[in-house]
């Protein structure tokens, strides 16, 4: 087996291990999870301030615009994982793209390149 099979045979043993991981993936959101705490000026004592939160907020991109919805402590936790899972996700497609372009340029014969003609320069 030469080498450049070896190598092949490697980066296929890779993908296909790649593959396996995605399936297993769970959901997958985009965005963001913020925790806010308010601090409020206490209505009769306005030297008094009283601290309210914390409030989840899930921020993401929806047709190039900007949207916030408000979320629970619950769905704070299963949104940030999914979160987390699109990460994990995007970063499995990025190497996956990697070896697929490993692979296309072993696989296949290129465009042989034409030699250049050593024309003289006209003044």
């Amino acid at each position: 087996m030469s080498e450049k099979e070896k190598t092949t045979r490697q980066l296929l043993a890779r993908y296909e291990k790649l593959t396996v991981q995605l399936g297993k993936i769970g959901l997958v959101l985009q965005g963001t999870i913020t925790e806010r705490n308010m601090v409020r000026a206490v209505r009769r004592l306005p030297s008094k301030k009283k601290a309210y939160g914390p409030y989840y907020q899930w921020t993401f991109k929806k047709s190039s615009k900007t949207v916030t919805v408000n979320l629970t402590a619950v769905q704070a936790k299963s949104y940030q994982k999914a979160i987390n899972n699109n990460r994990k996700m995007e970063n499995i497609i990025k190497e996956m793209r990697e070896i697929s372009v490993l692979l296309c340029e072993s696989t296949t014969t290129p465009v042989k390149k034409r030699k250049l003609k050593n024309k003289p320069i006209r003044a």
